[in-house]
């Protein structure tokens, strides 16, 4: 009995979840450092597009990302407010603005695929893969491929 429930245990992953237009997204939860309200933003000149500007995280400054300018999406229109999850890199913590936050969720990894081939080489390259649940896909991010200013090529 024991044995098997170590296996279950293993054969599971975690995932902090996320909204971007109406796609769901995760990222492991242990790459998750926080999830805020939005914070005022302080613009950066001459930063790439994606880049909204820095947050006061504590005492701590960090970049906040556009995801839909990332992924090539709709702008949000106004009066609509991104939501901050904050991920850990290996250059430090970076907030993604991300439209709503959802759940940690635990998935088997039986539902998991890579990636179809057919995706765009940009977002396919973003993804480390897919999970199927239950009436919809959970895309998991590859956060250091996101956190790349320029675009894969």
């Amino acid at each position: 009995m024991k044995t098997q429930q170590l296996q279950t245990e293993t054969a599971n992953r975690q995932f902090s979840t996320f909204y971007v237009q109406d796609l769901f997204f995760g990222i492991e939860v242990l790459e998750v450092q926080e999830v805020l309200r939005y914070q005022e933003m302080t613009k950066v000149p001459l930063a790439p597009d994606l880049i909204e500007g820095l947050i006061n995280l504590r005492g701590q400054i960090v970049t906040a990302i556009d995801m839909r300018r990332r992924l090539r999406l709709e702008p949000r229109t106004t009066g609509e407010t991104p939501m901050n999850m904050v991920v850990r890199s290996d250059d430090g913590a970076v907030s993604l603005l991300v439209d709503e936050i959802g759940d940690v969720l635990e998935v088997r990894n039986d539902f998991y695929e890579p990636p179809p081939e057919n995706t765009p080489r940009e977002l396919r390259e973003m993804i480390a893969g897919v999970y199927k649940l239950d009436g919809k896909l959970l895309l998991v991010l590859d956060t250091e491929r996101v956190l790349q200013s320029q675009p894969v090529n």
